[in-house]
């Protein structure tokens, strides 16, 4: 007969190590983008890259927050809708239109610093007993409110973009 397996490692630990690699992996991504923009380093593949990581990295955080109960159900149902939403989309827009020019909209970049700002806060509170709950629950609903403002923006810009498409044909 097996034991079962001894934890070696407190859940506040494993959280407190998981809110140091999230920090890590947010600042590598700011300092390669800065690098990136000052010395005129920008690619065609980075370009695609760079965003489909940002997506990876907080679609996995949100996912693994909500699993653990750190964040409701609701609120990752709806982030990983919205960029499964995006990523739709863009490929249908594509489709199409047969062109695919579209710079991230200012309420994306808004929503992306808002999930960062709440998965960073949130895991450093778990981790390191920051006492944040207060700030975490009213970021949850920031993030609630730029992730759909965000997603309902790409729909909006995708609809007119390809109307416009149509009516040039």
């Amino acid at each position: 007969m097996r034991r079962a397996a001894r934890r070696l490692v407190d859940p506040q630990a494993e959280l407190a190590l998981a809110f140091w690699i999230f920090l890590a992996a947010g600042l590598s991504d700011a300092l390669d983008g800065f690098i990136a923009k000052r010395w005129g380093r920008l690619t065609m593949l980075g370009a695609y890259l760079d965003p489909i990581a940002d997506k990876a990295l907080l679609v996995g955080a949100y996912i693994a927050l909500g699993y653990y109960g750190g964040l409701p159900l609701w609120l990752v149902i709806l982030v990983v809708f919205r960029d499964m939403t995006i990523v739709g989309g863009a490929v249908l827009f594509r489709m199409v239109t047969d062109t695919l020019s579209m710079k991230p909209l200012m309420i994306s970049k808004v929503n992306t610093v808002t999930q960062i700002v709440l998965a960073a806060v949130l895991l450093g509170n778990l981790g390191l007993d920051l006492g944040l709950g207060g700030l975490v629950e009213v970021l949850i609903y920031v993030v609630a409110v730029t992730t759909l403002a965000s997603g309902g923006a790409y729909i909006f810009e995708w609809t007119r973009r390809a109307a416009g498409a149509e009516t040039t044909e």
